[in-house]
């Protein structure tokens, strides 16, 4: 991130724990072995840049857990989606799921998330670092992008395409509490028993500590195989249910592997997929057959 030099940018005064630079990825880049990235949560991601006026493609701040200060060097709008969350421009309280006009200097504030993983931030003219490969996404399973952000980094900011949009608020769903997740079958339902299809969607899993943007794993029973042996590594996909030797349900997230030698026993439908991208360790997880 530049430090200097910036006319029109948003200092960073706080980092938080984990907060990175995501728009909507890479795509089309799989056959070179480089993941789409992007938003985990792309849905709220999305709707922020409506609200501060950007096409839904732009760049903002994927901010985890919350925790994150930062000063802009100008005027600007901000919108804050995703996890909810306490926010401050100055000493005033706002909500999130609107336009915020913050004047030149005012500190921006975003509290700890009370519920969900991932705050979205969107700024007027959007984060215009870098590109790479058409985005400025950080990947942190391959390392493309920028750097993930840190404090006293100076992110600039575009020029301004449009006004944000006359709405007093856009309702959002807040983080599920448990999670009904769609799913269809394949492309190696076959390397497992039918039992272990049948317990798929009838058990209640839950996500574990060992989750990142490059997948949510899973805790709950395990699942067997019919087919014993190795299988040649094959394309992932976002939402790809891939089930490791110890038969626990590992579902890629948004910097997952392009490939991978384990089999996929099913598809998280991509409606469902940003749902993941806010479930936090212990949330309950359950499947639903898609084709039925």
């Amino acid at each position: 991130m530049r430090r200097g030099g910036v006319s029109v940018a948003l200092e960073v005064v706080r980092a938080g724990v984990r907060t990175t630079v995501q728009d909507l990825g890479r795509p089309g880049f799989a056959h070179l072995g480089v993941p789409r990235s992007g938003a985990a949560d792309a849905g709220a991601l999305r709707l922020a840049n409506r609200l501060a006026g950007n096409s839904i493609d732009a760049a903002g701040l994927e901010i985890l857990l919350g925790g994150v200060r930062l000063r802009a060097t100008r005027a600007v709008t901000l919108a804050v989606t995703g996890a909810p969350c306490q926010i401050m421009v100055g000493d005033r309280f706002c909500d999130p799921g609107l336009p915020l006009a913050v004047p030149a200097g005012a500190l921006v504030t975003i509290g700890p998330a009370v519920a969900g993983l991932r705050v979205y931030l969107a700024v007027g003219g959007g984060i215009t670092v870098p590109q790479v490969l058409g985005s400025r996404s950080t990947d942190t399973l391959s390392g493309l992008g920028p750097d993930p952000v840190r404090d006293g980094d100076v992110l600039p900011i575009g020029p301004v395409t449009a006004l944000p949009p006359g709405v007093d608020i856009a309702p959002y769903p807040p983080p599920a509490g448990s999670l009904r997740l769609r799913v269809w079958l394949g492309p190696r339902d076959d390397w497992f028993t039918s039992s272990a299809l049948a317990t798929l969607f009838a058990a209640e899993y839950r996500v574990s500590a060992e989750t990142d943007r490059v997948g949510a794993r899973l805790t709950g029973p395990a699942l067997t195989r019919a087919v014993e042996g190795e299988l040649p590594s094959e394309g992932l996909v976002l939402g790809a249910i891939q089930v490791p030797a110890d038969g626990q349900p590992l579902i890629f997230l948004a910097d997952h592997p392009t490939t991978g030698g384990y089999p996929v026993v099913g598809v998280v439908d991509p409606g469902d997929v940003d749902l993941l991208g806010q479930a936090r360790p212990g949330t309950p997880v359950s499947f639903i057959n898609a084709r039925r």
